[in-house]
């Protein structure tokens, strides 16, 4: 490496800081991969996290831009050497990724790697994810200096930490999803009390009208009425009890049915109105979807939570072949002239990237005091 001994261990410090200060996992995991290529001077660092189907459930690229990704394609597949990072507990370090006998090459966009090292981000027997970086900035123009025993070695003092601070986001978003799960304990108690207290009243009625039937045939009929009524507003509780309890399902319910549902969720559980509203809007991909929805939560729970708004509008509208989502809220607002620091507390980045990673947009309008409001655009399929 070109630093020092002193301004090597700054540069290492300053990386494991940065990793430990976010609590988003998508955060995270952009921090990790840009601290790496810039500590061991790569071109470009990579970083995936496996899913249980084959594939990655998420791949963090650092050194190729945004056009480029897009050029390249879908996301890659657990293949070839990519697959050996997370299958073998061993770092890889090769001369040329080409000449390995696992390459299986690469689409036409995609930049030549030669060096390369990648090795697991593990959690005791868990991995956690691949680590990969590639092309070695080499001070002569020649080039062919590749990665060294000491760049082994400090990238796995950085996968160690990396392995922590994703840990730790893990536990961030499973707190987050447990707030929902008691938003949805409370709902069940209230929609409980209400149905009971409609059932109640249904008993007592009946029984009056029963009492009645012989000697007041008149009154007995309205408390029939009443009774027919109470059976019916009983009817809708228990109904709304079963729709807004039913956890939702992106993949079975699509993204209008499931963002209702979890609006309607919020809108009993918070003091805040939440309303929501969808048009035309027809199925998309479903990484559009999940974008789409994830945003959506991360928008909610920055305005419930952070914005202290009395009302929260959601619109999910179609727009061409693709649709756009817009979240607004009333509440304190902020200044984006400070959005870097902002951004990272709201989660703006996180959402920003996953607009991105679906090729789309994201943009923030916010003025203190005037409230935000949050677009995001997806063209489509």
């Amino acid at each position: 490496m070109s630093h020092g001994p002193r301004s090597g261990l700054a540069a290492v410090s300053a990386a494991l800081l940065a990793m430990s200060r976010h609590l988003e996992v998508r955060d995270v995991l952009k921090t990790i991969v840009a601290s790496a290529r810039e500590l061991l001077d790569a071109q470009y660092a990579a970083l995936g996290v496996p899913d249980d189907h084959g594939g990655f459930a998420q791949f963090v690229v650092d050194g190729v831009s945004d056009e480029q990704w897009k050029a390249i394609g879908p996301l890659p597949r657990q293949h070839g050497i990519l697959a050996a990072m997370l299958h073998e507990v061993t770092p890889e370090r090769l001369a040329d990724v080409r000449e390995d006998p696992r390459f299986e090459g690469w689409p036409s966009a995609h930049p030549d790697l030669v060096d390369f090292l990648g090795l697991p981000i593990r959690d005791g027997d868990e991995v956690m994810g691949a680590l990969f970086l590639a092309n070695k900035n080499c001070p002569k123009p020649t080039g062919g200096c590749g990665f060294t025993a000491d760049d082994e070695e400090l990238l796995g003092i950085l996968a160690q930490h990396a392995a922590i601070a994703l840990t730790n986001a893990r536990l961030y978003e499973r707190s987050r999803e447990l707030t929902i799960a008691e938003e949805r304990s409370r709902l069940a108690h209230e929609l409980h009390d209400a149905v009971s207290q409609k059932l109640f009243s249904l008993r007592l009625t009946a029984q009056a009208a029963a009492t009645l039937v012989d000697r007041d045939p008149a009154r007995a009929k309205g408390e029939l009425q009443q009774v027919a009524a109470l059976a019916a507003e009983a009817a809708d509780e228990l109904r709304a009890a079963v729709v807004e309890l039913r956890p939702a399902a992106l993949d079975e319910d699509g993204l209008v049915a499931t963002l209702r549902t979890q609006i309607q969720v919020l809108d009993r559980a918070h003091t805040a109105r939440v309303t929501f509203a969808g048009h035309g809007v027809k199925a998309l991909p479903a990484a559009q979807e999940e974008a789409l929805l994830r945003v959506a939560q991360e928008a909610l729970h920055n305005a419930l939570r952070h914005a202290a708004a009395d009302h929260v509008d959601v619109a999910l509208l179609r727009r061409g072949t693709g649709a756009v989502l817009r979240v607004t809220d009333d509440g304190r607002g902020f200044d984006p002239r400070t959005v870097r620091r902002a951004g990272r507390h709201l989660g703006l980045v996180s959402m920003r990237d996953r607009a991105n990673g679906v090729g789309g947009t994201l943009t923030v309008e916010s003025e203190p005091g005037k409230g935000t409001t949050i677009e995001m655009e997806v063209p489509g399929g």
